[in-house]
């Protein structure tokens, strides 16, 4: 086996520092949490006022396409088109009016993924014609779009009111 000299392997290691020494340190991606958050819950609130006019297609806008809502009383719904129609049945329902409220909403230091929390009240024409009201909470998972807007990638929502008794 040869032996390498030590001059040698004194050059390879002053060329190593030396690179080490001239490359940049690697730049934390700045803090952007805050103006996430704010742009979540901005989101939140049109699409709220958007729900309550019962906007569709402009509901649908805020979703991934491969968005999962996870409605109460129903089957999970995958995808824009299961979600559509979960939405549109929703709509339709005689003296339907919907609003709701975020409370609480993060973003991961990542800034690509956040949640929103918050409040629902709910109002539906009942058997009589009555207006019948609920009220309760949501989450929903915001992920941040390559263009840098926020879509619900999973939202889920249920009624802070007792179960129906059964007759």
């Amino acid at each position: 086996m040869k032996r390498v000299p030590r001059s040698r392997l004194l050059l390879v290691w002053l060329g190593t520092i030396t690179v080490m020494a001239c490359t940049p340190p690697v730049q934390p991606a700045p803090d952007t949490r805050a103006a996430d958050e704010a742009a979540i819950r901005d989101a939140e609130t049109a699409w709220s006022k958007l729900a309550g006019a019962g906007q569709t297609d402009a509901v649908m806008s805020y979703y991934t396409d491969d968005a999962v809502s996870l409605p109460p009383h129903a089957p999970l719904a995958s995808g824009k088109d299961a979600i559509r129609k979960g939405v549109s049945a929703l709509f339709a329902t005689p003296g339907f009016s919907i609003e709701w409220q975020p409370v609480n909403v993060e973003v991961a230091r990542a800034g690509d993924l956040g949640y929103a929390q918050g409040s629902f009240q709910l109002t539906v024409r009942g058997p009589k014609g009555k207006p019948v009201m609920d009220r309760g909470k949501f989450l929903t998972i915001w992920k941040k779009q390559a263009d840098g807007t926020w879509k619900a990638a999973m939202d889920t929502f249920n009624s802070d009111l007792p179960a129906a008794q059964p007759n």
